[in-house]
Parts: structure tokens; sequence; C-alpha cells
């Protein structure tokens, strides 16, 4: 049971389990064969007010980090993919250029965190770049 972040660019690897595109539009020049999907959950991601908000700037993201925390305790999508994380590695696919400041790292570590819908402590999560 893990769950790993990767660029939806980066070439899928033989450790990557389930491939899971997390973003809500689809990146960019990329097709669905080279992405190499098992699933995309767009409902997952940032809601597009939130995404806007944000707009990948790194003087937002501790805000951005609670914000999209207090959206995913209330996601029946987290759930979903919780189950699927219990059953095996998991690879959240994200389109952003930022290895660091992106929504999958939040979603990774929300989803490292115990199961109760309102336990996760947002100011806390670490994010670990990959």
């Amino acid at each position: 049971m893990a769950v790993r972040i990767k660029r939806v660019y980066d070439e899928p690897g033989p450790d990557d389990g389930q491939r899971i595109l997390v973003d809500r539009l689809w990146p960019r020049g990329i097709s669905k064969e080279k992405a190499a999907l098992d699933d995309w959950m767009k409902d997952i991601a940032p809601t597009p007010a939130l995404r806007k908000w944000f707009d990948h700037r790194p003087e937002r993201w501790v805000e951005f980090r609670k914000r999209y925390c207090e959206e995913l305790r209330e996601n029946p999508a987290v759930e979903a993919l919780r189950e699927r994380v219990a059953a095996g590695t998991v690879t959240l696919l994200y389109g952003s250029r930022d290895r660091q400041y992106n929504h999958a790292a939040v979603l990774a570590d929300f989803l490292a965190k115990p199961t109760q819908r309102f336990s996760v402590d947002c100011k806390n999560l670490v994010v670990k770049p990959q």
C-alpha cells in the first residue's frame, strides 16, 4: 500500500501500480496512450475556483493546502481512492510543472493520514518533492 506522485509527462514505471490522473483538466500535449492511465479521477482535483486562486504561486501554498484539504474532507471520491490505495500501489498523476507545489502532493499526504473524516491536520501536511 503505497501512494506515489508523478508528473503525467514522466515515463510510466514498473513500480507505478495503478496510474490515476488527478487533474480536472486533461494535460496538454499528451495522448491517452502515452499517459498510460488506469483511471482519471477529475472529481478529486481542487475545484476550479481554488485552482485558479492558487495559480501555482508558492506564496499561496500554505493557504492552498488548507483549503484543498477542507475540500477533500467533504469529497466522496476520497473514499473510493482510499480503497484503491488499500488494494495496492497507486501513483497519482498530475500535469503541473512544479514537482513540489502541486495538489497531488497534498492529496498523497491526505491519503496517508487516518481515515477519520475530520482527523487530518491540514496545516501540518508534509510536502516531499518527488
